[in-house]
């Protein structure tokens, strides 16, 4: 058996960031995957300016064009119908998680976190604190980050299941051409390409990502819509797609539990509107780190799950105020109101692009639109 301060399931942004910040906190470590890295996974792969702000504070990273495609032009669609685009808008970073996840995982490495990926878990016991792997391998453990995403081991034991099938988010997606221009190709994003999402055209140096997105139980059809979107782009379906349930605003009502937390994915951190989960992940992977490493230096471990549900507030109630927000985007009936509305409205998408880059947050686009609503309902409706 060996014991470590913190063992951390899931070698994404969320438990890298956990691990990196916990080594810089003078814990022990150890990251532990099924996966081996470097391996593909299912993202668009777009990283906002608020996201490239966390991964610098956590990991000293920076954006460089040997990992990023760098974009200033979107373009918003609504039904195949164009709602205009904005040309030069603060840079979004569009990156392959296949090479981008592998960096992070190198960092947490080098700052000493102990290796386990490629290591499937058999069983953990939360009463004796102990992690088995398949081989054999017990790692005993004062803190258990759970970052083993969307259908997580972790929040299943705790809690009797990974997610509420109510809200959870489903997405496809396929790696299609890349476009023969791909710095003058916009970022495209199509609002109602699935029922209660979007779909989307990352454009990047060596293929276009493309999917849709939504919730579930309101898309039994997803791949038909995939389909139509790719006509809809005339985008041949030559490539592997690949699904993926996404926490789309479905926030876990606890984080964790006693001295096991849960981060990114795994506690539901991806916002309802955008469907950006990485920023969170890696936010609350620091956090989760900083509330273990006070529970065990207090003696009381017990304590951490409560530390670390204070430290995500933030992220939480930012959550919370864009699931107010979204049905003015996705719901069916809305959608001719949005549809006008968006497509005359610079300042409106200027509010969406800021969104995204970290200059301005929900709070602030919830008082704003609480301001402009009845102008606009009353210019939509003739009044």
């Amino acid at each position: 058996m060996q014991h470590f301060d913190l063992v951390v399931l899931g070698a994404g942004p969320a438990g890298t960031s956990a691990a990196t910040r916990a080594r810089e906190l003078g814990l022990s470590v150890a990251i532990v995957d099924k996966a081996r890295f470097p391996r593909d996974k299912l993202c668009g792969g777009l990283v906002t300016g608020r996201c490239a702000q966390a991964l610098h504070d956590v990991f000293g990273f920076e954006i460089t064009p040997e990992l990023f495609d760098t974009r200033r032009d979107f373009e918003f669609h609504l039904n195949g119908r164009s709602l205009g685009g904005l040309r030069d808008v603060p840079p979004l970073h569009l990156t392959m998680r296949r090479n981008f996840d592998v960096q992070l995982l190198d960092i947490a490495l080098s700052a000493g976190a102990a290796n386990y990926t490629g290591h499937r878990i058999g069983s953990i016991d939360y009463t004796r604190n102990t992690v088995t792997l398949n081989e054999g391998q017990v790692l005993d453990f004062g803190c258990l980050v759970g970052a083993d995403g969307v259908k997580s081991q972790i929040a299943a034991g705790l809690f009797g299941r990974s997610f509420d099938p109510d809200k959870i988010g489903f997405a496809l997606e396929i790696e299609g051409p890349a476009p023969s221009d791909p710095e003058t190709q916009p970022i495209r994003i199509d609002f109602g390409a699935a029922s209660w999402g979007y779909g989307w055209g990352f454009p990047k140096r060596d293929s276009t990502t493309i999917g849709v997105g939504g919730l579930h139980q309101r898309n039994p059809d997803m791949k038909t819509k995939l389909e139509a979107y790719l006509a809809l782009l005339e985008t041949e379906q030559t490539c592997t797609i690949k699904g993926h349930f996404l926490p789309f605003g479905g926030v876990a009502k606890r984080p964790g539990r006693g001295n096991v937390l849960l981060v990114g994915d795994a506690a539901g951190l991806v916002d309802p509107i955008t469907g950006e989960g990485i920023g969170h992940a890696v936010r609350s992977g620091s956090l989760s780190a900083n509330a273990a490493a006070r529970a065990l230096r207090e003696g009381q471990p017990q304590l951490a799950a409560r530390y670390h549900k204070a430290a995500i507030r933030p992220i939480r109630q930012a959550i919370a105020q864009a699931r107010l927000l979204r049905p003015l985007i996705f719901a069916p009936r809305l959608q001719p109101f949005f549809a006008r509305t968006f497509s005359e409205s610079t300042q409106l998408k200027r509010d969406y692009m800021h969104l995204l880059s970290g200059e301005t947050d929900y709070r602030e686009i919830l008082l704003r639109t609480s301001k402009r609503l009845p102008r606009a309902l009353w210019k939509y409706l003739g009044v």
